[in-house]
């Protein structure tokens, strides 16, 4: 670290570059949303890793094309959750975009019902579920990832 400059004419490629002991490593950019853009149905947000068109910017142009709980109650509550926090992450940025926020409650709602329909049938998916339940059954199986047909039987 003594000789933070680099030799004049040497040829030391892009890895090898030097910067200043106060250059910051990386400056990120993210693009801007409008207000009320357009949404992915919940499943496609799923594979797509986000809910938002306008943001959908795979790398290398790879897509995911299936989820394994596709079509199955699991896969449905997981759809849901990661279309309620993709509407809080926006939410942080556009708070007084009203639709969105609309379709938060009714995404939440939607997860709630969906979930306690799930632990009826199928018992719980966290810990804290077995308030529900008549008796410990945390350890009984099959576990989620252990369903290997549609809905779960």
């Amino acid at each position: 670290m003594e000789n933070m400059k680099p030799e004049m004419g040497s040829d030391c490629g892009y890895k090898c570059g030097m910067l200043p002991m106060c250059a910051p490593l990386a400056t990120s950019w993210v693009p801007p949303q409008g207000e009320n853009p357009p949404m992915y149905a919940p499943s496609e947000a799923l594979n797509r890793g986000t809910l938002f068109p306008g943001l959908d910017l795979p790398f290398m142009n790879m897509v995911n094309k299936t989820n394994p709980y596709a079509g199955t109650p699991l896969g449905e509550l997981m759809a849901l959750a990661f279309m309620v926090k993709e509407l809080q992450l926006y939410l942080d940025t556009h708070p007084d975009d009203k639709d969105a926020f609309k379709a938060l409650r009714d995404t939440l709602a939607l997860k709630r019902e969906g979930m306690a329909r799930y632990v009826k049938l199928y018992g719980p998916l966290t810990f804290d579920q077995l308030e529900d339940c008549d008796r410990y059954s945390w350890p009984d199986g099959p576990w989620p990832w252990e369903y290997c047909e549609r809905m779960g039987k």
